[in-house]
């Protein structure tokens, strides 16, 4: 039964008080504007007969003698086939001038699948970014972050990973865009052809900051409908940096007091309640999610980057326009290097890395001005050549070729005997002209 009320005694911002009586957290609510269209919020707070909504649009226009509508339910997601190519606002409303959207609705904001039907991940996810698939490989139904500073080209990276995968599904949802970052992910989606399976959440900078708190948890609630649908998802998310801030500003509206860094003491829990949405389910599909997080800064220590390093399984680090081999890490590469890959996977990659390591101690010594030796003239010639056709964003290559091109520019610049790899495999691979 629906609960009608017209006692709103207080207003701040997105938050609306009102005193009523048998209401749940997370309950949805519809404000009935005297003057314009209705509105729509849910319970965040209750204190006694006080119940305080975040209404998920400007509350400007609100009366204190307008009708607050308790719906008796959460809020809900339509989910279908029909939202393919489709955009949307934090709210779940189409952006798009297309038409209303038709489909089953899901609840928001559930707890997470259930673990008993959840398998050990251990097929790789292909993305053609050397960088990803040879040193630090994406596996389905992983959890990352991309760390990155303001500035960037995080979305670009995105967008590369986007036209790229071979998942089913890909689920955009963006967090405090900027307009051109907005147009960049509709040019990307339509040039590239992939628009046909992608659906995109949008809350730009300009919307009400209550919206970015529902864009992870639309995007979510679709991605489950879809995995035990049997269909691959990949869900990207940026920024949710935003995201907590948007959690942040909402706290301090309500008069709540802060933890670390006037954030919540509740920000590692409503990180790790949409980061551990991510599942290979047993006998049907599965959900990846990739984020962004910028650190303000470059600051690693800061809250929200530090927080999300506990609950995902590594880090794509962005630095320099580029993924850094020395801050990234894939915690479940392991599952597949050398497994569903190639024999000399984890071989390539390693080597490669530790003389590319050794190389910047060739360079601070060219840069102090000490003689080098011919051991770093060669390091040097083989970080010039690595940076340039693997660190390089541009370059697109499946991984068996990027595995190829390894051997090549180690030849290029050693000889044999001198990477210290393994004989058979040296035997095996290595370039003979």
């Amino acid at each position: 039964m629906k609960k009608v009320y017209e006692r709103i005694v207080d207003m701040r911002g997105n938050l609306l008080t009102v005193r009523a009586r048998g209401v749940g957290l997370g309950e949805l609510a519809r404000i009935e504007r005297r003057s314009g269209p209705a509105l729509y919020g849910s319970v965040l707070r209750i204190e006694g007969e006080r119940v305080t909504l975040q209404v998920f649009e400007n509350t400007r226009g609100i009366s204190t003698h307008d009708h607050v509508v308790f719906l008796g339910r959460e809020m809900r997601a339509i989910c279908s086939d029909a939202l393919f190519g489709r955009r949307l606002s934090g709210a779940g409303v189409p952006i798009d001038n297309g038409p209303l959207l038709v489909g089953d609705e899901v609840e928001i904001g559930g707890p997470s699948f259930n673990p008993v039907r959840r398998i050990i991940p251990r097929e790789l996810v292909r993305t053609n970014i050397p960088m990803i698939d040879l040193f630090n490989c994406l596996v389905k139904s992983q959890k990352i972050p991309i760390f990155s500073v303001a500035g960037e080209p995080y979305n670009s990276l995105l967008m590369r990973i986007a036209n790229q995968t071979d998942a089913d599904v890909v689920i955009i949802g963006g967090m405090g865009l900027r307009f051109d970052d907005t147009l960049a992910f509709i040019e990307n989606a339509e040039r590239s052809g992939s628009m046909g399976k992608t659906i995109m959440f949008i809350h730009q900078a300009t919307d009400p900051v209550v919206e970015a708190l529902l864009v992870p948890d639309l995007a979510l609630a679709c991605a489950e409908k879809f995995a035990i649908q049997d269909k691959d998802v990949l869900v990207l998310l940026t920024d949710m940096s935003a995201f907590a801030d948007s959690i942040k500003e909402i706290m301090i509206t309500m008069d709540q007091v802060p933890s670390n860094r006037g954030y919540p003491g509740s920000l590692y829990s409503d990180l790790a309640a949409r980061y551990e949405k991510a599942v290979d389910i047993d006998g049907s599909g599965s959900i990846t999610i990739i984020s962004v997080t910028t650190m303000p800064g470059g600051d690693v220590t800061h809250p929200i980057p530090d927080n999300t390093g506990y609950i995902t399984e590594g880090q794509f680090y962005l630095h320099g326009g580029r993924i850094d081999p020395f801050g990234s890490l894939s915690r479940l590469k392991q599952q597949v290097i050398g497994k569903v890959t190639r024999e000399d996977h984890n071989e390539i990659a390693n080597t490669q890395i530790r003389l590319y390591a050794e190389s910047k101690k060739a360079k601070e010594r060219e840069s102090m001005g000490f003689k080098l030796s011919n051991w770093d003239a060669k390091l040097l010639q083989f970080s010039t050549l690595f940076e340039e056709k693997m660190m390089n964003l541009e370059v697109n290559l499946p991984l068996e070729e990027a595995l190829d091109l390894g051997w090549k520019l180690l030849a290029r610049c050693f000889a044999p005997h001198e990477v210290g790899m393994k004989e058979s495999l040296v035997d095996k691979y290595w370039p003979k002209t």
